[in-house]
């Protein structure tokens, strides 16, 4: 593996002297000196997805550089590396083949010398024979009447990109209920027992390790109250499934065999739900559309894989998200979609680049000097600009923006969606322009002067970056390529700033932390001694549950 440190490249030091010259540029004069500006930097992507990057504060020289980087990174060979399955997760020893399940037997894959296709394949074949069952009416539960609820159990990957997708696919919905429970906090699991009906409701333990203290003891919960009700340990193979990489101890929770769909240690919990994880997914919108979702993944896999690096989407926005990280140091990034049923898609992507690449130690075991994930938010983009757009107008942070929305709605209604897109168009080209287009610009000239006073607080100086993502519909093939997309977008960031994506270390200390606590609140002891304030706030519990 070629490990180079990205900051002593020539082309980062290129960059650096590049930033210097062109860090002050505005927009406005990026867009007159080039009238071929957004030709350049758009591309459309199978006639179903126009992606716009003109509005960012780069020239071509900026965009030579960064590919330069790229180069001196060994990106391309990275990108055969993953599709071809060798290790690249190095400090767990695994592939990362996420790509794979969407392959659709295309091509065979092969681990350690197996090929994995035939194993994708199977449990494929048992997603699509179990959820007809279910959706048709088939399965029923344990007595007799059909299933009309599926509840998923699980927290992170096995939660969030499931969630994410079926509400991003809601108007393909069939008739079922699918809920997503995840939170350990009790108010949540309460209000669930309080309507739940075990009748006709099945449960879905989705946990690739099958030890995840929120998932299990959630799903153990559910469990004793199902017994309760029915008191038959038999009954359960007719309500809960097990989504996991670990057999035995989906057997020794009580799970059936048949009932366990199967992961593999080559799946990260982030990108898994192309795989069995995705099965509330199948459930919820009905096989051939979760292959129409892995489909629109597949040939953004296809287009990563191929295309030559200056025309690959995914590649070039992810050394333009570099760019502003590391030489604006921007620290941050948006993502606001102007579709209701996005409204978790930013959720979800924070997730996949923060857990991927918020790391620190680079691929030498060195502490970085550069900057590697920014923070990743967002909301639903009309509800923000009545909050955080702002800041984003007339702060002071430097804020790069992706903007999503569709051309056509799933519901129109009058000219509802024609407004919704007018102000996806309207912010983005506010936040680049500023006031400079507004034709009475000068007029403030003739103002007396408190006027003048007062219109300094009504100054937008724009150079406020942003892309633009426009779909013609939000339909499975589009979403699937677009999470495929930023999937690789973070594949790239993640090679160019010389870490390990697929890892998440950080994420396995403050668990373990928990449970040494978890005993003392327990069972009342004291025994842990961490820093002063930990220790109190400990000894306050204990001493507050005491007096009430």
């Amino acid at each position: 593996m070629k490990n180079v440190i990205p900051i002593h490249t020539n082309s980062w030091k290129k960059l650096t002297i590049h930033f210097e010259k062109i860090k002050d540029i505005h927009l406005i004069d990026f867009f007159k000196n080039d009238n071929k500006r957004y030709q350049r930097h758009s591309f459309l992507f199978q006639n179903k997805i126009l992606i716009d990057m003109s509005k960012n504060r780069i020239d071509s020289e900026t965009i030579s550089l960064l590919l330069e980087l790229a180069e001196e990174m060994n990106l391309s060979n990275q990108i055969s590396s993953m599709f071809t399955g060798e290790k690249i997760n190095f400090t767990e020893n695994r592939s990362v083949l996420h790509t794979a399940l969407r392959n659709l037997g295309e091509s065979s894959i092969f681990v350690d010398g197996v090929d994995v296709m035939p194993k994708i394949s199977f449990v494929l074949n048992k997603m699509k024979t179990f959820s007809e069952k279910i959706i048709h009416g088939k399965w029923k539960g344990y007595s007799g009447k059909k299933i009309r609820n599926i509840v998923n159990i699980g927290i992170g990957g096995s939660d969030l990109g499931p969630k994410m997708v079926t509400m991003a696919l809601n108007p393909y919905r069939n008739h079922l209920n699918v809920f997503f429970l995840s939170n350990i906090d009790s108010t949540e699991l309460f209000n669930f027992l309080k309507v739940n009906d075990f009748e006709t409701t099945i449960f879905l333990i989705s946990s690739k390790t099958f030890t995840t203290k929120e998932t299990i003891t959630n799903a153990t919960i559910i469990k004793d109250c199902f017994l309760k009700r029915n008191n038959c340990i038999k009954s359960m193979e007719k309500h809960f499934f097990a989504i996991t990489a670990n057999i035995t101890a989906a057997l020794d929770f009580g799970i059936v065999k048949n009932n366990i769909f199967q992961l593999w240690d080559w799946v990260g919990g982030r990108y898994s739900l192309w795989s069995s994880m995705g099965l509330s997914i199948v459930l919820s919108i009905g096989f051939d559309n979760f292959i129409k979702l892995l489909r629109g993944a597949y040939d953004m896999d296809m287009h990563f894989q191929y295309e030559k690096l200056s025309n690959n989407i995914p590649v070039l926005l992810g050394l333009i998200g570099i760019w502003y990280n590391n030489f604006f140091h921007s620290e941050t990034e948006l993502i606001v979609p102007y579709d209701q049923y996005l409204s978790e898609f930013p959720s979800y992507i924070q997730q996949s680049s923060m857990e991927s690449n918020g790391k620190n130690i680079d691929k030498n075991g060195n502490h970085v000097l550069w900057n590697t994930s920014p923070v990743i938010w967002g909301s639903v983009g009309i509800n923000g600009q009545h909050s955080f757009y702002q800041l984003l107008h007339q702060g002071t942070r430097l804020i790069p923006c992706d903007f999503i929305a569709s051309i056509f709605s799933h519901h129109p209604i009058q000219n509802n969606q024609e407004i919704l897109l007018s102000n996806f168009f309207a912010q983005t080209h506010a936040l680049a322009f500023g006031n400079f287009f507004q034709k009475n610009m000068n007029y403030k000239n003739n103002c007396i002067e408190n006027e003048i006073y007062v219109e300094k607080f009504k100054y937008f100086e724009g150079n406020r970056p942003s892309n633009s993502f426009l779909l013609k519909k939000l339909d499975p093939y589009s979403l699937g390529a677009l999470i495929a997309l930023y999937e690789h977008k973070i594949f790239t960031q993640g090679i160019i700033l010389n870490i390990c994506s697929f890892d998440q270390w950080g994420v396995e200390l403050g668990k373990k932390i928990s449970d040494d606590i978890f005993n003392s609140l327990l069972y009342r002891t004291r025994s842990v001694n961490y820093d002063s304030s930990t220790n109190s706030l400990i000894k306050f519990y204990h001493d507050y549950k005491v007096h009430k």
